[in-house]
């Protein structure tokens, strides 16, 4: 569930930074107006969250991923023999499927 509410609002920021960006390039871009100054600053704006959002949505799925790691880590080292049926069995199943090919 917690990566679907990350997608979901890397997904929203996305289409809203799209959106002010499409304002942006629509409108007069003369530098003295007022709206173009006002959707350049929201579209600025946009771009540093969004930016902010999937930094930190990307170092939660690296923490993630390296705790995973180290609980196996940890569990090959408690339960070696069983680490190594494990493997092989992975092993053995890779090779049964390869050797379909």
């Amino acid at each position: 569930m917690a990566y679907h509410s990350y997608e979901s609002r890397i997904d929203d920021d996305l289409a809203l930074l799209s959106d002010t960006l499409e304002e942006i390039l629509s409108s007069s871009g003369d530098p003295a107006d007022q709206k173009y100054i006002e959707l350049k600053m929201r579209a600025e704006q946009a771009l540093h969250e969004v930016q902010t959002r999937v930094s930190q949505a990307s170092d939660t799925y690296y923490y993630r991923a390296k705790e995973a790691v180290i609980r196996a880590d940890d569990y090959v080292h408690e339960k070696p023999w069983q680490g190594i049926g494990v493997g092989a069995a992975v092993g053995l199943v890779l090779g049964l499927l390869l050797a379909r090919r």
